[in-house]
This record gives C-alpha cells, structure tokens and sequence, in this order.
C-alpha cells in the first residue's frame, strides 16, 4: 500500500500525525501535491461521506476527517501555485434549500472547494429564494450552489431559478443542484446548469 492509499483508507481513523506524515513522505518521494490531493485526501473525505450516509459514520468523523484535511493542506496548498492556478479561482455561493436544515453534504462540499482554492460563500442552510437571489445580485458569484435532502424541500431548486429569473440575474450565474434525492433528469427539467453525484465531482468540476 503507497503513501496515497494509505492517506484515503486511514482518513476515517482521525490519526492526524498519521496522515500528514503520508503526506510528508509522499512528497520526499517527489509525488505531486496535486496528486495526493485528488487521489489520497479527496477519495478519503469522500469515502467518509458515503460512510456517514450509510450510517456507517457519524457527524465526529466527519469534522476530525475535515480538521486533518484542512491541516493537510496548510502544507499542500503552498506547493500548487502552477499555470492551472494562475487564472482567479471561481467564486461560489452555497446554501441548503428552504426547509431544510441539512448541512453535513454543503459543508463538506465547501471544505473540498475551498481546500482547491475556490473562494466560498455560505448561506447556511434554511435559505429562503429571495435571499439566495439577493446574495447572487450582491456578491456576482459564477456558480449558486444548492443542495436538499428531502424531497418535501426540493421544490426550493425550482422556486430559486424562478426568483433569479424575475430579479434578471439568471443568465448572470450558472446554479448547481445536489442532494440526495436529486437526479440528473431532474436538475434539467428545473433548468439547473449542473448536476453532480458527490462532492469530489463537484470540487474537480469548479475547481
């Protein structure tokens, strides 16, 4: 087992010494940072959100897994100034549609779009249409990011895209919808611009 995977299946057991030290022997052997982001950190904070998901993990792991990545990367992020990095990271509003009070799938998705460089702005959760469009018209973001876990509240995708559209500001910014319930089919008959399965999806595509 290589520095990388031992980096993504140790994640979940919240051994930070044990996981930066990966990391630091990773680089001894001239491995790229961006490489033991996107194949050691990344697949490990995934794996433990389909872990939290299937209830096989709890919120504790979840928050330890983001404090190492975080940590992690305090020591990466120095060593990826490349061309990729050269353009203005996108900027990213955020937030859990009206309703719902999920937060765990935002904020990992936004730890994983920070932790590239993607400058974040997070709505909170319960986030009514008029303050996601008030935010889009304040801040001009490229992407709205929305998510929901239950299918009572999805209709607050719908009613946003609506908002954004009577304020003039739909053509203004691309949205991204996500979420347990979602589907691809569903994303394109509200007119969303993007659908992605997983947080890593959702970081490789913004970031």
């Amino acid at each position: 087992m290589n520095e990388l995977e031992k980096i993504r299946t140790e994640l979940i057991d919240g051994d930070e010494d044990a996981i930066l030290g990966y990391v630091e022997e990773a680089l001894q052997e001239q491995m790229e940072p961006k490489a033991i982001l996107e194949q050691g950190l990344l697949p490990g904070m995934n794996d433990i959100a389909d872990k939290w998901a299937a209830g096989e993990a709890f919120i504790p792991e979840v928050l330890i897994g983001a404090k190492i990545m975080n940590a992690a990367m305090e020591r990466l992020e120095p060593l990826m100034v490349t061309e990729e990095k050269a353009d203005e990271p996108p900027r990213v509003i955020f937030g859990t549609v009206q309703g719902d009070l999920h937060d765990i799938g935002k904020n990992l998705c936004m730890l994983l779009l920070r932790s590239q460089g993607v400058s974040v702005l997070d709505l909170g959760v319960d986030v009514a249409p008029e303050t996601f469009v008030e935010a889009v018209g304040t801040h001009h973001p490229e992407y709205l990011c929305m998510s929901s876990l239950l299918t009572t509240t999805m209709d607050g995708f719908e009613k946003t895209i609506e908002a954004l559209k009577e304020a003039g500001l739909r053509d203004k910014v691309k949205v991204a919808v996500a979420g347990a319930p979602v589907t691809p089919e569903y994303a394109k008959s509200i007119g969303a611009d993007l659908y992605t399965e997983d947080a890593v999806q959702l970081s490789r595509t913004l970031g």
